[in-house]
């Protein structure tokens, strides 16, 4: 080894050892001919000085050393003297004096700087992402994504979980995004896909007896790109045999409980509540509530119809629903905060969004007159209002209206600086299994169509396929969606009724999933299991949003390597061996 120890470990128990550190100069200060710098690795920082009285080759060639130049140093430790140790570093009690250096490799001015407050932007430090991973800040985040990792796999193992890797070159399967594809050089014309998920492939291994299942899993989709989703993300995946809902869910709450142990030493309370996909819609106005925070949607239909406001009688007269929300001493809001809530709900496919403010124990607004004395005190009461509060209304299809005041009440707790603090998990369970598809005028999958419907529900596929729920749960953090999964289909004739009622034709579901029907030919047990965004998880246990922030390579919004260059076009020879020829590419 070319050092003796680390720059984060020499403590003043080491005094007057003779050491080798390795490392980054970090900073470089001339006091008067003695010269200090501070030298950096993976694990720290030590003050190492050169004092020509001590040394004077070595002060010499210190005495050109720039930023961030690697060196090797060879001196003696010694203690710093009263009043002159720097607390804020494990080694702040020591440094060293140096009687050799070597230059190990020269380095131009740093693009970025190498600390955390640097003011580089996005691209700046995706195009250097080899020294922006250099900042102490993102050195701690890549460490503490590492050890999530290890933690999670001591709790899977410690559960009889066997790690199972699953192929990155697959055959086409649809699963909700557009596939990345890979030419066949040796198959030409032919293709392989990267795995939006290892879905099939983890149910294949139940089949095969594998009973227990887990991989952090590369996953791969071609979608558009925001700050909690890349085109490449990798996912804790895990798949259970002879199990029920309740068992999967209770096998990932024990995860979360101990991650959040061993990593923040935070005592997650379990069971997590469990939400019904169709109360968390109705009260929340969102599959992924935060239920950080209160301000319930209320459902005020029956009382709606009994007033003269045309927009409300409009929504119900075609089977709409008004829904209402009572934001708490917001009658302060003026006419722009009223007008941006407003642009929210119609961003959200409203038609609109009424607002009554509460004074004087009655509704203040242009819509109070449509609204009778009788119903202005129920739809008062319901709301559990007072003076001050206001209360806003959505008159719409009844999705529609969910959703939009849904995201009116995320805005509000925005705008009022609503508390949300800490870890708050719950599950949303009994989503429905299709929903309809006005495009195509037809039923598709809710989510995929390997999830077994609610056993209540069973006669209802072929019937009514709207009112069919199925047994997939969502895990949810903070109003954010950490993971999915449910309970698969194992019978094939559920599973063909399931092609039935979305038109997958026998021949169309042989091309598509053959491999999988198949399998269960020979024996498929009854399996679950889940996927959960590791990434996307490990951010937000870190209090970031954006979850390039802890992945250590990640793409632009065009879904770029600034970096590396990627993606990148490819020689007509490579083109040639492959088969494919590209319309209007550049010599």
């Amino acid at each position: 080894m070319l050092r003796t120890h680390t720059c984060g470990e020499l403590k003043r128990s080491d005094e007057k050892k003779k050491v080798s550190l390795c490392g980054w100069v970090q900073s470089r200060r001339d006091h008067g001919n003695i010269i200090f710098i501070d030298l950096r690795d993976r694990y720290g920082i030590t003050q190492i000085v050169f004092d020509p009285s001590k040394e004077k080759n070595a002060h010499k060639k210190a005495e050109k050393i720039g930023r961030e130049w690697v060196i090797k140093t060879e001196g003696v430790v010694r203690y710093r003297g009263e009043g002159l140790e720097n607390k804020k570093i494990p080694t702040g009690e020591i440094e060293v004096i140096v009687n050799n250096v070597e230059i190990l490799n020269e380095s131009l001015m740093p693009p970025i700087e190498v600390t955390d407050e640097t003011t580089a932007g996005d691209e700046a430090r995706m195009k250097y992402r080899y020294v922006d991973l250099r900042r102490p800040i993102m050195k701690k985040r890549i460490v503490f994504r590492s050890t999530m990792a290890q933690e999670v796999r001591k709790y899977m193992t410690e559960q009889k979980f066997i790690e199972i890797e699953t192929p990155l070159l697959i055959k086409a399967t649809p699963e909700g995004a557009r596939d990345y594809v890979v030419p066949s050089r040796v198959n030409p014309g032919k293709f392989y896909a990267l795995p939006q998920s290892p879905q099939l492939y983890k149910q294949i291994l139940m089949i095969a007896g594998m009973d227990r299942y887990f991989q952090l899993a590369r996953c791969l989709r071609d979608e558009d790109l925001r700050m909690d989703r890349q085109p490449e993300h990798t996912q804790i995946d895990v798949e259970m045999s002879f199990v029920e809902v309740e068992d999967v869910l209770t096998t990932v709450e024990g995860l979360m409980k101990q991650l959040f142990k061993t990593t923040l030493n935070i005592n997650i309370q379990t069971p997590f509540i469990r939400i019904p996909h169709e109360t968390a819609l109705n009260e929340y106005g969102s599959d992924k509530p935060d239920l950080r925070f209160e301000l319930k949607l209320n459902d005020v239909s029956d009382i709606a119809k009994h007033t003269e406001f045309s927009v409300f009688h409009s929504a119900l007269d075609k089977g709409g629903v008004v829904k209402m929300l009572n934001a708490t001493s917001c009658a302060t809001f003026t006419r722009k905060d009223l007008d941006e809530l407003i642009d929210i709900a119609k961003r959200h496919h409203a038609q609109g969004l009424a607002w009554a403010k509460i004074t004087g124990g009655k509704l203040e607004s242009s819509i109070a007159k449509y609204i009778n004395e009788e119903s202005q005190k129920k739809i008062i009461q319901r709301a559990k209002a007072k003076d001050g509060d206001l209360i806003l209304f959505v008159a719409d299809k009844k999705k529609v209206a969910c959703t939009a005041l849904g995201q009116v009440r995320l805005s509000i707790a925005e705008k009022t600086k609503i508390k949300r603090e800490g870890f708050n998990f719950c599950w949303v369970t009994e989503f429905p299994l299709f929903e309809w598809n006005e495009e195509s005028n037809k039923w598709d999958p809710a989510h995929h169509p390997f999830c077994m419907p609610l056993k209540e529900h069973m006669q209802l596929i072929e019937t009514d396929p709207g009112k069919v729920h199925c047994t997939q749960y969502d895990l949810v953090l903070n109003g954010t969606e950490m993971g999915s999964g449910s309970i698969r289909i194992h019978k094939p004739e559920i599973q063909k009724q399931v092609f039935n009622a979305i038109g997958l034709s026998q021949e169309e579901a042989e091309e598509k999933f053959g491999f999988l029907l198949n399998a269960y030919n020979y024996g498929g047990p009854p399996h679950g299991g889940i996927g959960i965004g590791f990434d996307r998880l490990v951010a937000m246990m870190l209090g970031l949003t954006d979850i390039r922030e802890v992945v250590a390579f990640p793409k632009n919004k065009k879904a770029e390597g600034v970096m590396d260059g990627s993606p990148s076009t490819i020689s007509q020879e490579q083109l040639r061996e492959l088969s494919i020829k590209v319309e209007g590419l550049r010599k």
